[in-house]
Order: C-alpha cells, then sequence, then structure tokens
C-alpha cells in the first residue's frame, strides 16, 4: 500500500471517495507530514507555502473535529484577505461534501457587515475570515465562541505583517483553551515563533521546502532599459501562452502597461488595491475563467490566490521582498505542469541581490535571445456570462448548467467554471456557443424565473 495515499490516514470511507472525487489521490508533502499529527488533535505549526495543499490539510482536521449534530460554531479560521478566506471556504465546502448540512460561514470585511450578523443568527458550524471582521463580531457579540474546539491561522506570517497581531491576541481571549491550534505559514520570522509560543500547546512542526519544484519552472532573466519593458512584453507572449499573469510594483505601472497593451489590440485584466470587491472577484473570475489571456496585477495577487493553469509569470519589474519572488512564479507550474517565468532587469545590483538571496547562479540574458513572435495571438477558449442572480435568490450551479444543457441544448463540455456568488453569478462558454448561451438565458427561464444576463 503506497504510504501517501489518503486511505491510509483514520478518515471514513464516505470522506476518502469525496477526496478521490475531487481528484486528491495522493498526499502533498505537507499533507503526508501534517496530516497523522492533524488527526489526532495534536497541535500543528507547518511551515509550507500557498500551493502545497495546506488547506486541505487543515480542512480534514477541521471536519475531524466536527460534531454535526451540534449546530453550534465550533472552527474557526483565520486568514490574511477578504480573497484568501473565499478560496479557503470553498475548498472546505468541497471537502465537506461527504457530509450532509455542513454551515460554512465567510465573515471579511469590504463587505456589508449586517448580512453577516444575519447569518451568525442561524448559527453555523464553521467560520472563516479576516481578523478584524471576526474580532468586530465577536465584540458585538454576534456568536458565541464557547464551543469553537479548533483554531487555524493561515499564512500566519502574512496576518503579522498585515499589522493583525493584536488582534489576533484578542479574538484568542474570547477562544476556549482546551482547542486545537494549528498554525500555518509560509516563513517563520522571530514574530511567528512569539506567536506560537502563547497560543499553541506542545505544538509538532513540520516543514516541506518548497512547493513548487524549480526543474518544472523555467526562469529566464533579461536585461532591459526600463523604456524597453514594455514592447518586450510583446515579444515574450507566444501563441501556446493561454494564461499570463504579468506583476508590477505599483497600482500607476499597472495601469500605464494595460493601456499600453490595449493599443496592441491585447485586452488584459488588472487587479490591485483601488478595485472594490465586487470588481476584484469579477476580474478574478474572468481570469481563471479564461476569458481573458492576460491579468496585470500587483502583489495582491501573488499570494493567497488559487489561481490554475497560468503558463506565464512576468516580473516586469523584480519584486523588492525577495520571499515575494518566490510567490509570483509560483502560480505557475501548479499541479506538477510545467511553467516559464520571466523577470526584466533593470538594476544590476537587486539581481545581484536576488542571486544571493537564493544562493543561485541565475544567468542574465541579451534581449536579443528573446524570440521575436510580433503576429501576436493570444488565445481565449471562453467568454464568461454574468447572470443577475445568486445565492441570496437560491440559484446553484446545478440550475445554471441545467438550464444551459437540457433548456437550451449545449453539450456539458461547451460549459466552463460556474462561480455562485451572494448576488450574482457568473458561467463560463466556450466562444463557438457563446452567442446561443448568451440568447438561450435572457429567453428562457430558470427556476420559473428571468434573469438578467449579460456579457462580460
Amino acid at each position: 500500500m503506497n504510504k501517501n495515499k489518503f486511505n491510509t490516514l483514520k478518515l471514513s470511507e464516505k470522506n476518502i471517495q469525496n477526496l478521490s472525487s475531487l481528484g486528491f489521490h495522493e498526499m502533498t508533502p505537507i499533507q503526508e507530514k501534517s496530516l497523522p499529527y492533524i488527526l489526532e488533535h495534536k497541535d500543528v505549526i507547518a511551515k509550507a507555502k500557498t500551493g502545497s495543499g495546506k488547506t486541505v490539510s487543515f480542512g480534514l482536521g477541521v471536519l475531524n473535529n466536527l460534531n454535526t449534530a451540534q449546530f453550534r460554531i465550533q472552527s474557526l479560521i483565520l486568514c490574511p484577505t477578504r480573497e484568501l478566506a473565499g478560496q479557503v471556504a470553498k475548498t472546505l465546502k468541497d471537502l465537506a461534501r461527504f457530509e450532509h448540512n455542513i454551515k460554512i460561514l465567510t465573515l471579511t470585511g469590504g463587505v456589508p457587515h449586517k448580512p453577516q450578523v444575519h447569518s451568525l443568527s442561524h448559527q453555523a458550524h464553521i467560520l472563516v475570515g479576516t481578523p478584524g471582521r471576526i474580532l468586530k463580531h465577536l465584540k458585538e457579540e454576534n456568536f458565541s465562541a464557547n464551543e469553537i474546539n479548533t483554531l487555524v491561522l493561515d499564512e500566519a506570517d502574512r496576518m503579522l505583517d498585515m499589522g493583525f497581531s493584536e488582534d489576533i491576541h484578542e479574538i484568542i481571549e474570547y477562544l476556549p483553551k482546551k482547542r486545537q491550534t494549528m498554525l500555518f505559514s509560509a516563513t517563520y520570522p522571530s514574530t511567528i515563533e512569539t506567536l506560537s509560543r502563547t497560543i499553541l500547546q506542545d505544538p509538532m512542526t513540520v516543514e516541506v521546502e518548497s512547493t513548487h519544484n524549480e526543474d518544472i519552472i523555467t526562469q529566464k532573466f533579461y536585461e532591459v532599459e526600463p523604456h524597453q519593458k514594455t514592447s518586450l512584453v510583446l515579444k515574450v507572449f507566444q501563441e501556446t501562452h493561454k494564461s499570463v499573469i504579468i506583476f508590477c510594483n505599483t497600482k500607476v505601472q499597472c495601469d500605464e502597461l494595460a493601456d499600453s497593451l490595449d493599443a496592441f489590440d491585447i485586452e488584459p485584466l488588472v487587479l490591485h488595491s483601488d478595485l472594490d470587491q465586487k470588481d476584484r472577484d469579477e476580474t478574478l473570475i474572468l481570469f481563471s475563467n479564461k476569458s481573458y489571456p492576460v491579468l496585470i496585477a500587483t502583489d495582491v495577487a501573488s499570494r493567497g490566490l488559487d489561481i490554475e493553469d497560468v503558463d506565464l509569470v512576468i516580473n516586469y519589474d523584480l519584486p523588492f521582498d525577495f520571499e515575494v519572488y518566490t510567490h509570483r512564479i509560483g502560480r505557475t507550474a501548479r499541479a506538477g505542469k510545467n511553467g516559464l517565468a520571466v523577470s526584466f532587469i533593470d538594476d544590476k545590483n537587486h539581481f545581484e541581490d536576488l542571486k544571493d538571496f537564493f544562493d543561485k547562479e541565475y544567468e542574465l540574458l541579451n534581449i536579443s535571445q528573446i524570440q521575436n513572435n510580433e503576429d501576436v495571438r493570444l488565445g481565449y477558449e471562453f467568454s464568461t456570462l454574468y447572470i443577475n442572480g445568486g445565492k441570496r435568490h437560491k440559484l446553484r450551479a446545478g440550475d445554471i448548467l441545467g438550464a444551459l444543457t437540457a433548456g437550451i441544448g449545449l453539450d456539458k463540455n461547451d460549459i466552463g467554471k460556474i462561480n455562485i456568488l451572494p448576488t450574482c453569478s457568473y458561467v463560463a462558454i466556450k466562444n463557438s456557443m457563446y452567442k446561443k448561451a448568451y440568447e438561450g438565458l435572457n429567453t428562457n427561464k430558470m427556476k420559473n424565473k428571468y434573469y438578467k444576463v449579460y456579457k462580460r
């Protein structure tokens, strides 16, 4: 029996079958190292980067500690950002499919507070949220922490970097002393060591060296002048690259590069902190749906975002923090696939610092070595439709799928990702069927109701 299979763990048969249906057959290194301790209810410190499979590790632990018959909040998962909290909640919902009626609530800033209070009044089993909003609800006594038996700090280093240390300690004052605590962190600075000593009891420490195999990420560094960067972006694009993220250090650079690419009939998406939450959600959905092939982003997108099948990352600027470089290039080569990371170097000293930091002899290439591809045709297979109805309207993915297949006559292979948000939904449709889907959804009912549908 393969020792890194999930069926070697003390999990129910229904749980194992659900993991298999989700494509989880073999454990990643962090899962293999941490899950035996987690399932024994031990406190755990796990050093693991984004993309390592850590959410499944603590997610299975959270579900293992859950008494579903007791409709009270029993687990609390703290995340640094709204985006990460949303993704963690989604993964937990998938992991929880083997058991009926497990309720998971997401509580983050950037969204209205009162609907969250209303949802909390109906109770839940698991809360996922950002420290500031969780603390606000605790202070207002919108939920009781008395039954919480599991606490997870996801990307703890990032939370401390963002100034959440005081909030975290204040939240812990509300929690029962007897609980299981799991702390996941990409790095282990002294601040994390101090935090772990205060909130964990006799923790087991596990560590995996890397979240991605550097052998499958080809890294190229080109010496450039600042004014050459935009034209070189066009040269780096290849027709086979269906999904590209370009990282800039500032919001202004993102917007300027987007305008420049637009002039070449390449319509990119832009993601940075000036966008409100609704626009950020839509941007990520459109990119992950493969409706737009290029995303230009600041480092708000380099960490904690589960974007699959990115086959090219361009560092328009090298980041100031070299840990961020790892997170950026880790957007590509996910799930064992090959990837390419290209970095523009306009400061040789900064490049030397990068080499020293990773203790690697990266080669600095001449821009003449970039393959010239002037006829750029970045392809995209899907376009996305926006539906003016979501969870609050009791609309489910199955309703949209049924309307498209049984109602309009699309094959299920013509339909990509379906994302259901509280007040709206998005569905990716193959370009060849886009017009038929758009017209059909606008003239047919879903769940005995007409919904407005818009092109995105």
